[in-house]
């Protein structure tokens, strides 16, 4: 039975005091539990459920077990893969606690904990550890050693650590320490360096492989250098290498980030001649970049070639081509290609509902961003965040409806959800705009009662609405007589409790008493119908035709 695990969960590494200790386990006998518990764990990490191995090995020590070495390791080594290393030292003080005599295996999994932390300090006192306990070194623990010095940033010491293999351990390097190699250089932004490596793998009667130059292909791309990238195919089909998906997405998402969408497609064409074919994440890109810079017909001839490699569309492709509607400002084709998207069986993320609320704003139709909301409450599996509900609150803040804004963030607590540093600013800024300074002090004060702590820019923000009415700091509270305000926040002083609390009912009061008036599951949005022309045309498929 696998336990129930929480991503909080800290490991335990000592029994509770109330808990019976296990017979077999304090006779250091072999214990069939342990044995069981820890075969589970293995499999778990196996399968990558560490939060569960993990909670299999607490719940091993609050039975009263004592934990193998095997049963450590494999923890360490589950550790290790969820980047953990603040435990490292605690099991190796629980292994030398429990009299436990370190094997190999386990000596390796605490020089890859060291190493995969950048730790090369502890790593190397444990390798020293090891060869004091007469264990011989494997051509593993160097290249674990080489690794970790390449994490570091220092690849003259993962250098050093291969001639110390080859000259004290007779151990010859393999294709895996070169190409750990090769890493470390290409990380430190020295290709030339890397390409050495290259040549002495050659040298030494060893081939490169497809991971040896997507390496080098990966740091062109990221020094902004894809054509240089490009050019390694040809290195590769020379040495019988053939380029992977891999490669061929690296240097086309090079090419899209350096504007060279034309070469890009050019690329894209180019892998027939390796037997490989664009995936969808590339005719993504594709698009994306065709749609930046408003090349339709680019971007018609992606969609072509989609269809013509029987690659289907996803909610990324929709959202892009949603994205790019929106932000020109086109929400009727924006919307068209939303409701395309339902049709074709394929759900909205949350992703795709806030560009539309996003786009309804920007043209202040903040009714419709709002019946987004609406439309997402139908599903089951799929809630609005805080995001979107700022972003409604805003666009309702943006054209001086302030009682719509405060209803909406009504909803957004009835529906559970905590409104942040970014929704209580959107609200004083919707009040400056109003020219209700005292109404953004009670916001200030609402913040308290959410656990949000105003920041510099909050009280900025404050001072700015007073000012925007005519009022300094100095003659402020002259203003606040004026408009009945129960407000007495000082800026940036804090306010009087008893203050202080009424002025928080009086918001959340008008806030509830808003949101209970216009509850959600009002009707989906009608998008007008006007005549325009597109600026993208494409011939793919049902999902393609509102583009015209």
């Amino acid at each position: 039975m696998i336990l129930s695990w929480s991503p909080d969960e800290k490991i335990n590494f000592i029994p509770p005091s109330e808990s019976p200790l296990c017979t077999f386990c304090t006779s250091d006998e072999s214990c069939k539990i342990v044995r069981s518990r820890t075969k589970l764990m293995n499999i778990l990490v196996e399968k990558g459920k560490h939060q569960e191995a993990q909670s299999v090995f607490n719940d091993l020590i609050r039975r009263g077990h004592k934990p193998s070495l095997v049963t450590y390791t494999t923890l360490l080594a589950s550790l290790t893969v969820q980047k953990r290393f603040e435990h490292t030292h605690s099991i190796i003080s629980q292994v030398h606690k429990n009299g436990m005599e370190p094997d190999s295996v386990f000596f390796n999994a605490v020089v890859n904990a060291f190493s995969e932390g950048g730790d090369m300090e502890g790593a190397m006192k444990m390798f020293s550890k090891m060869k004091e306990y007469g264990m011989k070194p494997t051509i593993s623990t160097f290249n674990t050693l080489i690794k970790g010095y390449g994490i570091a940033g220092k690849p003259e010491e993962s250098l050093k650590i291969m001639e110390i293999m080859s000259m004290e351990e007779n151990i010859k390097p393999n294709l895996r320490t070169y190409n750990v190699l090769v890493r470390a250089w290409c990380n430190k932004k020295n290709i030339n360096e890397a390409w050495g490596i290259v040549h002495k793998m050659v040298a030494s009667d060893i081939k490169p492989d497809a991971i040896t130059y997507n390496t080098l292909v990966t740091a062109y791309v990221q020094n902004g250098k894809t054509e240089e990238a490009e050019n390694v195919i040809l290195e590769m089909r020379k040495n019988n290498v053939q380029p992977n998906e891999r490669t061929c997405g690296m240097i086309i998402a090079g090419y899209c980030k350096e504007g060279r969408i034309r070469d890009a497609l050019r690329f894209a064409y180019k892998m027939k001649e390796f037997g490989l074919r664009p995936n969808l994440v590339v005719f993504n890109s594709l698009i994306k970049g065709f749609l930046d810079v408003s090349d339709r017909n680019g971007v018609d001839e992606v969609l072509t070639l989609m269809e013509e490699s029987g690659v289907k569309p996803d909610v990324i492709t929709f959202s892009t081509i949603m994205n790019a509607w929106s932000a020109a400002g086109y929400m009727i084709k924006c919307q068209e290609i939303f409701d395309d998207m339902v049709k074709s069986g394929i759900k909205p993320d949350i992703h795709a509902y806030s560009i539309l609320a996003k786009g309804y704003i920007r043209v202040q139709e903040p009714e419709k961003a709002e019946e987004i909301l609406s439309a997402m409450q139908k599903r089951s599996d799929l809630y609005p965040n805080v995001v979107i509900f700022t972003t409604v609150i805003s666009g309702y803040c943006s054209i001086g409806s302030m009682t719509s804004a405060m209803r909406v963030f009504g909803k957004m607590i009835e529906y559970g959800i905590s409104p942040n540093l970014r929704t209580f600013e959107t609200l004083i800024e919707g009040y400056a705009e109003a020219k209700k300074p005292w109404k953004a002090e009670e916001i200030v004060q609402l913040m308290e009662g959410f656990d949000v702590r105003p920041e510099k820019s909050t009280f900025l923000l404050v001072k700015e609405a007073w000012r925007a009415v005519g009022l300094t700091q100095e003659t402020r509270e002259e203003g606040l007589e004026k408009f009945s305000s129960f407000s007495r926040l000082q800026i940036p002083n804090v306010v009087l409790s008893e203050q202080k609390r009424n002025n928080n009912r009086t918001v959340l009061r008008e806030a509830a008493e808003s949101s209970f008036a216009c509850r959600f599951g009002e009707r989906a949005p009608v998008v007008s119908q006007r005549n325009f022309r597109g600026w993208i045309s494409c011939q793919v498929g049902s999902f393609c035709t509102v583009l015209y």
